[in-house]
């Protein structure tokens, strides 16, 4: 009996583990004080946009998303994140799509233009051949979204599919925040 209760113990202790490492892996919110790299510093090549400067991210939540067309996971994401472009873009949402390639095929401009052609990408995309933004960013993941607000700070990210009502209620939150401080400005 003291046996049975004893391995019942580990069990549970084992499971709970489990359920708070991958919930940390699953969705992470970002601290205050983390601000955004530079998506614009890198030299890639941009889609659908001319090159961002400093000045087009300014006063807007940015949501950057790690993806790349060949992971069939980003392709799963990427219903969500048109989604949320098209519907809060006229609220101030911009999203920066950071195609990072897998696999040497990805790189190729022709491939990546006609793979955001097909999957009827309207937003920003930058190519990061190099790994610039993602090294940036200590990205690991595809597809990883980071989620700034107006100040350039990081405040949710989320590695992988999933938790889509959670970021979505973020962007919200974010879009809000920036509609209440521009009211606060114009006093």
């Amino acid at each position: 009996m003291i046996k049975t209760i004893y391995i019942r113990r580990i069990w549970l202790a084992a499971c709970a583990s489990i359920l708070v490492v991958a919930a940390a892996l699953v969705s992470v919110q970002a601290s205050a004080s983390e601000q955004m790299p530079d998506p614009i510093s890198a030299t890639g090549q941009w889609l659908n946009s001319p090159p961002l400067t400093s000045e087009n991210l300014r006063g807007k939540v940015v949501l950057v998303e790690f993806w790349t067309y060949g992971c069939i996971n980003c392709r799963h994401t990427l219903p969500y994140v048109k989604a949320w472009s098209d519907k809060y873009s006229p609220e101030g949402l911009l999203v920066i799509g950071v195609h990072t390639p897998e696999f040497a095929f990805e790189k190729d401009r022709g491939n990546v233009e006609r793979a955001v052609r097909d999957l009827g990408i309207t937003y920003p995309v930058v190519m990061d051949n190099e790994f610039e933004i993602w090294n940036s960013y200590n990205n690991k993941y595809w597809p990883a979204q980071y989620l700034m607000d107006v100040q350039g700070q990081i405040r949710h990210k989320h590695f992988g599919e999933g938790a889509y009502q959670e970021t979505e209620k973020m962007i919200q939150k974010l879009l809000a925040e920036a509609q209440q401080g521009s009211a606060a400005v114009r006093r």
